[in-house]
């Protein structure tokens, strides 16, 4: 994946709380071997009327939003199932940080793992950005991890993320890249392991 160190841009409000990750992409969507081409699905249930067509009362569908790459959201984003195709889908559809006031777990990990940065920050401040986007959607907010900075629109505020995900964020390194690193080790390893024992080719 890509090293992130800032997201700059304007902000996709989802005003609501408990998104499960089927919400965010449905299960009749999973059918997909690829990791990209989920975008056109997420939200999909709320995002599309019955015939297909966009629900222009959608945040994603009004054209004040049709650029964000910020995901604005309450609180408890991505429960449910650890279905990675949510973060996948998020990814695909523009969007490079998610601000909510919490998370499901796996749903935080996973974002870290595709290279999205999950922001977690407390209500009131929440409910500040909301406003501001209500006010003017055209308001760039910057989302800094180097310095774990939310900043934009007269607000400035820290935010705190697990020092690992961090390390990989800023290095784009997923799990199958930090394996990687310890190649030499592995092959020293597959060397002093008994002929007739499992190995790698």
């Amino acid at each position: 994946m890509d090293a992130v160190r800032t997201v700059t841009g304007t902000i996709c409000p989802i005003d609501a709380n408990d998104v499960d990750t089927d919400q965010i992409i449905p299960k009749q969507y999973l059918k997909r071997i690829e990791r990209t081409g989920f975008g056109p699905y997420a939200f999909a249930e709320w995002r599309y009327r019955e015939d297909g067509t966009p629900d222009p009362d959608f945040p994603m569908n009004q054209p004040a939003h049709a650029d964000a790459s910020i995901l604005l959201a309450g609180r408890n984003f991505g429960s449910g199932s650890s279905r990675e195709h949510a973060p996948w889908a998020i990814e695909d559809a523009g969007f490079h940080a998610v601000i909510a006031e919490s998370f499901a777990d796996i749903f935080r990990n996973n974002c870290g793992n595709v290279g999205i940065i999950a922001v977690q920050l407390d209500h009131d401040t929440v409910r500040e950005l909301f406003e501001m986007v209500d006010r003017d959607p055209s308001t760039e907010v910057t989302v800094d991890l180097e310095t774990q900075t939310v900043t934009g629109g007269g607000l400035e505020v820290d935010f705190t993320i697990d020092a690992h995900t961090r390390h990989k964020l800023l290095n784009g390194l997923d799990d199958v890249a930090l394996s990687l690193q310890r190649a030499d080790d592995i092959a020293a390893f597959e060397d002093r392991r008994a002929s007739w024992m499992p190995r790698l080719a």
